[in-house]
């Protein structure tokens, strides 16, 4: 089998299976003056850039999805999942 590179892309996107130190992966995550996705510092594709003001509006947005879901799944009560009948004609 042949020796394949520990880094390098496939179809365009990013692999990285070189072993990690801590300064590499605080890197990744940190770039200032970088787009909001950068490659992962270990396995296949992107992270987010905690750099870019933009990945902090999507962590954001996805905790407020987050909460929002917990809040629906609390008010529903046992009232609300008995069976309803329909009538089709």
């Amino acid at each position: 089998m042949a020796d394949r590179p520990p880094s390098g892309e496939i179809f365009g996107v990013p692999y990285n299976f070189e072993r990690p130190s801590l300064g590499r992966i605080l890197s990744a995550y940190w770039q200032p003056g970088e787009e909001m996705l950068v490659e992962k510092p270990f396995g296949i594709g992107y992270t987010l850039n905690l750099a870019n003001w933009r990945s902090w509006i999507a962590l954001a947005v996805v905790a407020a999805l987050l909460a929002q879901e917990n809040r629906s799944g609390d008010e529903t009560s046992e009232a609300d999942e008995e069976p309803v009948e329909v009538v089709v004609d």
